[in-house]
């Protein structure tokens, strides 16, 4: 393989060898020789109109462009600003290839009354809103909404669906200036088609609430897509089936069906595969979408804890290669305007999904003087459908007045079997999960004058969460008297709560640009938890004391927030912030039969930033905060409950609050959208107080119980920059990251162990950006673990690769390769891995009816084996992979 790669770099270096360099630079002026700040400046190929390059002028007017051109090619060079007539001006090679070109717009006269002509350009910036209209970023290749936003430069889409810009994940994700998803906005990216996309903005402090615009500090960012002429106000959309033509074992079929008219939008979609697709992404971001800390968000972060949860430990490695699925989804969405002032959101949602999952582990315990070795054959089956309905109410009373009524419910329901060979010891785990979710919120908007906003918000959310956990074999039977190995064990357990708050928020923001906030509210959560353990032997049912739980957990918070933001300068502010909380804490043990413990308490969380631009390149912040937050349920419950085949743990069985300090300092240089941007960010956080735990772990069975030991620290940085190589036109990417903590526990009775854990990861990328037929995407990570502490210490580092290539052949073939290394480097055997997909897609007619082969795990590697670490031993998971398939795919769009 190492030979293909550089036979294949050698050719594109000899292809790079056929450019010759050209740099152009100026000053844009307008008839007054005043300079045009913010004009656009497009290098385009004159034959298919392609941009190879641009620029956007500055402050002073001055710009520069750089590109590789030609022996026989001829381009473009557009100079446009708006209200001013663009100037265009055609570049061959026999002219001067390092030339000066200062250019003078004339005023553009023909304005119409109301209606200003904008000239036609790729990139536009106005304000807090950058535009890109797709066609001249994009090459036919992309499939789904996330495929195109990758082309988008600046813009990022993780594995994952993921999406920042620069290096900040956006808020959500829009079409036509309605959001669908809010923070689950991966489901919409992953199955909106691309084609219908005309243009991508990127909202710049975005601010959710339209009353808060212009007032509220927003440093958020927010995507909204703009559909072609033709899509709107009609129904469109597209039909994919694929099918696996070499084992007819695999299928994966889309359709997506759309109408966007003036007053009402449909989005209808389905998604039926069994290839490890995730069309959702991560539902609990749909289901609980968060926007915590911002005015009205109050109830955001509540959620709830489960006891048991079946392992399925996950590999650092792509999803898709060893997700077992069978997945059905299917999505109603919808937006009605009744009138202007009037706007009704509703979305359906139902996902079925069979999951399979497979391992070999092997886990060596190494600490306080004892050592063991336990082995897993693992695999797991999971059933789950999981139904969601929301109803988006908003109703515009003035032009400075609204309310909004939102109600959620949610519903999911899994069954897992899990078959398990523990030390060649059959074990068979049954657990039946669901979880009830009812979310509703009502929240009054009014803003007076221009600089004045006030927000009332309330908030209800009730979630349950049962579950019942059996298995066939009793790993504790040297625990509990009377009782044998091959006994049933049974927990049934839930975890309820119920939350109920209200806050008032009101904003100021001063002339002089400074902004005072100041909220009052209150919050009531009651949690339930109970479980019952049982262990059934051939004469009885044995319920052991100390492994019972049943308890009322209540937190009431009454809090007084304020916030004064002052700026100095325009590039200087600081922001000052105090919480204070009266919270009364209710703890009701129902097993102890003990009178009810009640404690009220009084805390302040202050917080202190500043931010400075130092010029138009360089940002610094710096922030520091003090906290205390209040334990929840799940740590401070009294009796062991199970929470695996072989593991108990417990809480603390008392209140207790953790105090922190933390402190960050970040540092920019450029701006995302730059030709050169870096970052750099540094973190520091001590706990005074942090939960821990004390284990006693033996070869069967682990007990588990939260403790509270003193300083715990973390520091993190890393440092990433990008930079465009004019000379090979190719984006490089360079980033490197190192964490470390220092904390404690308790193993096997020992004295408090010290521990540090050090991660160090750096890497690079390199993404080309030709106009031509081929492109590529190159990167190497490598990532070093180490855990030391007394008597012992572990390391590892691996390294992960990939060389992505891109043929567009002609206007109606394109074949992508995607190809894989993984290397394992404390494997002593199987620790290299090599992965290859290919896909080649074929226009039958254009923008209507399309046929695709997709040819996933070529080399047909059917296991992944991979070593990681811990602060008592290591461990070696073989996992198994989906083999070698191909799908024949034929899509229509209509």
């Amino acid at each position: 393989m190492s030979n293909w790669l550089l036979r294949l770099f050698f050719g594109f270096f000899c292809m790079c060898s056929c450019y010759s360099q050209v740099t152009i630079s100026g000053v844009v002026t307008n008839e007054l020789d005043n300079p045009l700040s913010l004009a656009n400046v497009i290098v385009n190929e004159l034959e298919t109109d392609k941009i190879i390059t641009y620029a956007i002028a500055d402050q002073n007017g001055s710009y520069k462009v750089s590109f590789n051109i030609l022996e026989e090619a001829q381009y473009t060079i557009t100079f446009s600003s708006i209200g001013f007539k663009p100037f265009k001006q055609t570049i061959t090679k026999n002219d001067d290839l390092s030339s000066v070109l200062n250019v003078q717009l004339i005023e553009d006269n023909e304005i119409l009354e109301e209606v200003i002509v904008y000239a036609e350009r790729p990139i536009e910036v106005s304000k807090d809103t950058i535009t890109f209209k797709t066609k001249n970023f994009t090459d036919g290749t992309e499939t789904v909404a996330e495929d195109l936003l990758r082309k988008i430069p600046g813009i990022s889409v993780s594995d994952d669906g993921t999406i920042k810009v620069g290096n900040q994940e956006v808020e959500k994700v829009m079409i036509e200036n309605d959001d669908f998803f809010e923070k689950g906005y991966k489901t919409l990216t992953k199955n909106l088609p691309a084609a219908p996309i005309e243009k991508v903005e990127v909202l710049k402090r975005y601010s959710n609430n339209k009353l808060l615009k212009g007032i509220e500090e927003s440093d958020k960012i927010a995507l909204n897509l703009t559909l072609s002429d033709e899509a709107k106000r009609q129904w469109f959309g597209n039909i994919n089936l694929g099918y696996d033509i070499a084992t007819q074992e695999r299928y994966d079929a889309r359709v997506n069906l759309l109408n966007f008219g003036k007053k009402n939008k449909y989005y209808f979609f389905t998604n039926l595969n069994n290839v490890g697709y995730d069309a959702t992404g991560d539902i609990s971001n749909l289901i609980r979408s968060s926007s915590y800390g911002e005015p009205g968000s109050i109830g955001d972060n509540q959620q709830n804890n489960q006891l048991i949860q079946l392992s399925d430990r996950v590999p650092y490695f792509k999803e898709s290669r060893f997700k077992f699925n069978n997945a059905e989804l299917l999505s109603l969405n919808a937006i009605f305007n009744p009138s202007e002032r009037f706007k009704i959101k509703t979305i359906g949602f139902a996902n079925w999904d069979e999951l399979a999952y497979f391992r070999n582990s092997t886990d060596t315990f190494v600490a306080n003087g004892t050592n063991f070795t336990n082995s897993e054959n693992y695999s797991l089956k999971s059933d789950f459908i999981t139904l969601f309905a929301k109803l988006d109410i908003n109703y515009d009373l003035s032009k400075t007045a609204s309310i909004q009524v939102l109600s959620k419910y949610s519903n999911t329901q899994a069954h897992k079997r899990s078959d398990l060979l523990f030390n060649n010891t059959p074990t068979l785990q049954n657990l039946d999960d669901t979880n009830n979710r009812f979310d509703q919120k009502i929240a009054y908007s009014k803003k007076f004058k221009n600089n004045k906003a006030l927000l009332i918000t309330g908030r209800y959310i009730k979630e349950e969460a049962p579950q019942g956990f059996t298995v066939n074999q009793n790993n504790f039977f040297s625990l509990f008297d009377q009782t044998e190995p091959q006994d049933d064990i049974e927990q049934q357990s839930s975890i309820n709560y119920e939350y109920l708050g209200a806050e008032a928020h009101w904003l100021d923001r001063k002339e002089n640009g400074h902004l005072f906030e100041i909220k009052t509210g209150n919050t009531l959560r009651t949690d339930h938890l109970k479980n019952t353990f049982s262990i059934t032997t051939s004469n009885d049912i044995i319920t052991p004391v100390g492994f019972q739980n049943e308890l009322n957990y209540t937190v009431n918070d009454t809090y007084l927030w304020a916030k004064y933001f002052y700026k100095f300068s325009k590039k200087w502010s600081i922001t000052a912030t105090i919480n204070n909380h009266l919270i009364t804490n209710s703890h009701d043990n129902k097993t102890t039969d003990s009178n009810p413990n009640k404690e009220t308490i009084f805390f302040i969380n202050p917080s202190l930033a500043t931010s400075l631009e130092i010029n138009d390149k360089n940002k610094i912040t710096l922030s520091s905060a003090l906290t205390r937050r209040n334990s929840d349920v799940t740590e401070i419950y009294t009796d062991y409950a199970l929470t695996g085949y072989r593991n108990f743990s417990r809480g603390t069985g008392a209140f207790n609050q953790l105090n922190a300090f933390s402190s960050s300092l970040s540092y920019e240089l450029g701006n995302w959208s730059d030709r050169f941007f870096a970052t750099a960010f540094v973190t520091y956080a001590k706990s005074f107080d942090f939960l821990t735990s004390n284990r006693t772990i033996t070869q069967d069975f682990t007990l588990s119980e939260n403790i509270i030991l003193k300083d715990q620290e973390i520091i993190s940085a890393n440092v990433s920059l990008d930079n465009y190589l004019k000379f090979i036109k190719s984006n490089l990417k360079a980033k490197a990251s190192y964490s470390s903590l220092n904390f404690q526990n308790v193993v096997n009775d020992s004295p408090a162990r010290k521990i540090t854990s050090n991660n160090y990861s750096y890497g690079l990328e390199l993404r080309s950006g030709f106009s031509g037929i081929f492109n590529y995407h190159i990167g190497t990570t490598w990532r070093t673990n180490s855990i030391t502490s007394t008597g012992f210490k572990n390391d590892f580092t691996n390294n992960e690769s990939f060389l992505d290539l891109s043929f567009i052949l002609n206007k109606k073939l394109n074949i992508q390769v995607q190809t894989e290394r993984y290397f394992f480097g404390n494997l002593a055997s199987d620790n290299t891995y090599y992965f290859a997909d290919l896909t080649a897609t074929y226009d039958i007619i254009k923008n209507k009816v399309s046929l695709s082969l997709s040819a996933n795990n070529l080399f047909n590697t059917e296991v992944f084996k991979e070593f990681t670490i811990n602060d008592i031993g290591s461990s070696t998971t073989e996992y198994r992979l989906l083999p070698r398939y191909a799908l024949l795919k034929l899509s229509y769009r209509f």
